[in-house]
């Protein structure tokens, strides 16, 4: 049986100037109930940047059903209490699709 082929996902989001320091701080110690949440979910290789009061999450995603896997994260309990800190902070862009809080990227260009 094959493994599932891996996925790469760019998203990206605004972050109140306000709210840079609780942020970082927040993200210099996420809470391992979320850790383990994003790993169960198929999430490998998870960064998030900053530049300009923009967030870049970047991330690969290594399962066979992303929806269900965020569906699964969604209903996670710690993980809502993670987001009910978090979202305040974040600032959606206007051209994100609907349903979406960080908007997906389209990839233009990788090389191995």
């Amino acid at each position: 049986m094959s493994s599932p082929k891996l996925q790469r996902y760019g998203q990206v989001i605004g972050l109140k100037p306000e709210a840079y320091e609780k942020y970082v701080q927040y993200h210099a110690q996420v809470w391992p109930g979320v850790l383990k949440m994003i790993h169960e979910c198929n999430i490998r290789n998870y960064s998030i940047f900053f530049k300009d009061n923009t967030l870049f999450a970047y991330f690969e995603y290594v399962g066979d059903n992303f929806e269900a896997d965020m569906a699964k994260m969604a209903a996670d309990p710690t993980t809502q209490e993670w987001w009910a800190i978090m979202k305040p902070m974040q600032q959606p862009v206007s051209t994100r699709a609907e349903g979406e809080w960080w908007a997906n990227m389209r990839e233009v260009f990788h090389f191995d």
